[in-house]
């Protein structure tokens, strides 16, 4: 227990000091911005006007109205104000966390209902620190807690509870065993034991940055004799907070920044979990081995909720996925880690699956609101994925695999054998390579397209372009905003934005691929990243130009990766592109 204790400590230590907990910090911060503990009694004298909220208001939702600071001592209740804020989001994240999902179902609510009801929670705190007189209604019901003696009550705890409520920490296997729990319902005094200190740990950070708002109020005179404004600010970073969290813009903001924690929480994983490798024979599946390994048969993919992205949405058999090389792909929509490296899952399905890799992305939920089917169609679609997907809410498939990670993927053979495993992000080149040898074993005379991935290093997104369809179907990123199916003459802009393509001369555009016409068409693809594939097919010539190389390839046969530039360091520029009639072209991917 006490070791359970320690590794949930660490484990939620250095999540509170990880990439996904930016958004929550201008919240925290300026939740201690309001009249000091310690600052002078003539500091805090100032007469308080009926209805209206003096300097010390701002440290306390759940404040009744009173007359004057002689009797009241805004101060004394500001002293606790940032253990109470984070207080409470330990506990109402705990209890949530373990308890949210089982009272949701009692109850015949929508799983994601706690997570939008401390949104709303949040945008009304918001508004009503900037509306002194709505600020008022909405304490009345906490008035008459931690009343006595002439203090005033701080209900900065509240607060906590609203945060603890929409608060989305980053996955990690700690975090894993208690979402787990909670789902299954195999609650015990360890998982209890494991969810507090892990919250607990995650508090520490955010304590120190409620006591350094706190802090800086009391020591700068121009932040005492400006409640007002803090207050307005304050409840501004709240409602930008909950817009924030309602459209995923935090989710997006941590996939454009490096994990820097990354290594510390790999260094706390294999407490907690049995470092045994997995498989029964005396080769075992080590996480991310180079090699193949015989680990077993692929436990069974089964008990999910629905399907997606599959022939009407049905499950997808053992029957269908005879024969074929099978990629399995755990993963949560709001796990940022998961965001980073589905790109690269992606990446390997539009590329390998007509030489038979089956790719299934299994949702398993680390939170409640993300067993909603809705949620995780509208996660996968945002995401790009197109390949089979199998709701998991119930964690039955993720039980059968014994998994504890988010993203975890289990590569099998065309026979059905586990063979190989990655915990965690990166390792593309890896699984590429051994995804291309199982391919080779299934169907020795297969001839495979050109490898995709020069490199194991997960790659955040903004380091690289995103992968950018040709087709009209999904052209989002041609520089006038889109294409229109038929046949047309362009021109190349005088300037290109970065992540953007450009068409020069007569082309034909299809729903998924664009086509030259007679003569031969030009493209101008404005790029970041280490390398640059396309998609092609068809019978002709092409011709391509970058950093000053000229180079040419005949192209013949179905759609197939080629890559057109290749680099060891990153790099930011333009690639012209001449393809002659009867070639058809899909797609850019970038490494």
């Amino acid at each position: 227990m006490v070791t359970l204790v320690l590794i949930g400590l660490i484990g939620g230590f250095i999540t509170g000091i990880s990439p996904c907990i930016l958004p929550v910090l201008p919240v925290i911060f300026l939740s201690g911005g309001a009249q000091g503990a310690r600052s002078r009694e003539s500091e805090s004298s100032i007469a308080r006007i009926p209805g209206m909220m003096t300097a010390g208001s701002l440290a306390s939702l759940g404040s009744a109205p009173a007359q004057s600071t002689t009797s009241l001592s805004p101060a004394r209740s500001s002293k606790w104000r940032p253990y109470l804020v984070v207080g409470g989001l330990v506990l109402s994240f705990t209890f949530f966390t373990l308890l949210g999902s089982t009272i949701l179902t009692l109850l015949g609510l929508p799983q994601d209902f706690i997570r939008i009801a401390g949104i709303v929670a949040l945008v009304l705190i918001g508004i009503a620190m900037m509306i002194p007189r709505l600020m008022e209604i909405l304490e009345k019901p906490f008035t008459r807690f931690g009343r006595s003696q002439g203090k005033r009550p701080d209900n900065g705890f509240l607060l906590g509870i609203v945060l603890g409520a929409a608060y989305v920490p980053c996955a990690g296997p700690v975090l894993a065993a208690v979402s787990v729990a909670g789902t299954t319902g195999r609650i015990g005094p360890e998982t209890v034991a494991l969810a507090l200190s892990f919250a607990i740990g995650t508090g520490i950070p955010l304590l120190a940055f409620a006591l350094a708002g706190r802090g800086l109020t009391e020591r700068i005179a121009a932040f005492r004799s400006r409640q007002k404004l803090i207050r307005i600010i304050a409840g501004a970073a709240m409602i930008l907070l909950a817009i924030g969290l309602a459209t995923d813009l935090p989710a997006k903001i941590q996939r454009a920044l490096p994990d820097w924690t990354s290594s510390l929480q790999a260094g706390t994983d294999k407490y907690l979990r049995d470092s045994t490798p997995r498989g029964s024979s005396s080769t075992t599946c080590l996480d991310g081995a180079d090699e193949l390994a015989n680990c077993g048969p692929l436990p069974k993919i089964e008990g999910a909720v629905a399907w997606f992205n599959t022939p009407g949405d049905q499950p997808l058999t053992e029957t269908e996925r005879k024969g074929k090389v099978t990629l399995v792909d755990f993963w949560a929509y709001s796990c940022i880690n998961c965001q980073r490296s589905i790109p690269g899952v992606e990446k390997l399905y539009e590329t390998y699956k007509d030489s038979g890799l089956q790719v299934i992305g299994v949702h398993s939920p680390e939170y409640a609101f993300e067993k909603e089917v809705d949620n995780v169609k509208k996660g996968a679609e945002s995401l790009g994925i197109t390949y089979p997907v199998a709701v998991d809410s119930d964690l039955v498939t993720w039980t059968n695999f014994d998994n504890h990670y988010w993203p975890a993927h289990y590569l099998a053979d065309a026979k059905g054998e586990l063979r190989a495993l990655k915990y965690g992000e990166g390792g593309e080149a890896t699984t590429e390579k051994l995804v291309r040898s199982l391919l080779t074993e299934a169907n020795p005379g297969l001839v495979l397209p050109a490898p995709v991935f020069a490199s194991d290093e997960p790659t955040a997104t903004g380091e690289r372009s995103p992968e950018t369809y040709l087709g009209a179907a999904r052209a989002n990123h041609f520089v006038d905003g889109g294409l229109k199916i038929g046949t047309a003459e362009y021109s190349l802009p005088e300037s290109q934005a970065r992540d953007t393509f450009a068409l020069d001369g007569r082309w034909k555009v299809e729903d998924e691929f664009i086509a030259p016409a007679e003569g031969g068409a030009g493209l101008s693809l404005a790029f970041k990243g280490k390398q640059v594939n396309l998609v092609v097919s068809g019978e002709g010539d092409l011709e391509w130009e970058v950093n000053g190389q000229k180079m040419t390839k005949r192209i013949s046969g179905t759609p197939n990766g080629i890559e057109l530039f290749a680099s060891s360091e990153t790099h930011e520029g333009e690639l012209r592109l001449k393809a002659s009639p009867g070639l058809k072209l899909y797609s850019f991917t970038f490494g």
